[in-house]
């Protein structure tokens, strides 16, 4: 079974190396999927620094009474599982405001229309609710905030094609109809395979996050993922609905 560090990292990585988020020393991440023996300590700390993760992480873990980098913990975040169902929800709305409420700025109201509901403490709810790229769509930057919330969110699809180090993976990308997010239909993308795990090939189902797979997905976990993203892309098309509508009165 793949340690929690290990599997945090395996998602973690991509955004990090580009530098999107985490800590700027972005090797150790890559180290410890190439084996390298970093403490749990100090791979607590490393992820710590990710302050988009880390707080759903610790939110997790303080419902359940498990540790934040337990396994189970951390699969419930990037993918989703069935400790999402523990989660206390008013404790869920209270950590989202006092984290986020002061760096969402006058985007907050939206943010706050998708709270108290059937919102969970996931990256897809992090990507869709509290980041500020679906308000970019609405004011018409839409190509670079599709792209960001497309690559930014954990896809999820099926090899079709294995071709040196990268990936061939039959999956649907985000679209936009100029109101509401949805999925469109099947594509082909070419991706980078998983540094810790060369055995992925055809057939297998994986989870992608930017240009990466970052790991073989079962059926459960792929259920997981698609559940819960449509939830939150439901809820933040439900919170712009609501927002034009003040906006027309």
């Amino acid at each position: 079974m793949t340690s929690g560090p290990a599997l945090f990292c395996r998602f973690a990585f991509p955004p990090n190396l580009l530098g999107f988020c985490g800590p700027a020393e972005t090797g150790i991440i890559g180290e410890l999927l190439d084996g390298g023996e970093t403490g749990v300590e100090e791979m607590r700390h490393r992820a710590a620094a990710f302050s988009g993760a880390w707080p759903y992480l610790e939110l997790i873990s303080s419902t359940t009474g498990r540790d934040p980098l337990d396994p189970q913990v951390v699969e419930a975040y990037w993918l989703g599982n069935s400790l999402l169902d523990h989660v206390d929800l008013q404790m869920m709305g209270n950590s989202v405001t006092e984290r986020f409420q002061g760096q969402a700025g006058s985007g907050w109201s939206i943010i706050a229309d998708t709270l108290g509901t059937s919102a969970r403490p996931t990256h897809s709810f992090h990507v869709f609710c509290v980041y500020p790229w679906v308000g970019m769509l609405r004011s018409g930057a839409v190509e670079q905030a599709l792209h960001v919330l497309d690559r930014c969110r954990i896809r999820w699809g099926t090899v079709t094609a294995r071709e040196n180090g990268t990936l061939l993976v039959s999956t649907q990308l985000l679209s936009w109809d100029g109101r509401l997010l949805g999925l469109a239909p099947q594509t082909v993308e070419q991706v980078h395979a998983p540094i810790d795990d060369p055995s992925i090939g055809v057939g297998d189902e994986v989870a992608m996050h930017w240009d990466y797979v970052c790991q073989r997905i079962t059926r459960t976990q792929r259920r997981h993922l698609a559940r819960y993203q449509t939830l939150h892309m439901g809820l933040a098309n439900g919170a712009g609905r609501r927002l034009a509508a003040r906006l027309e009165v």
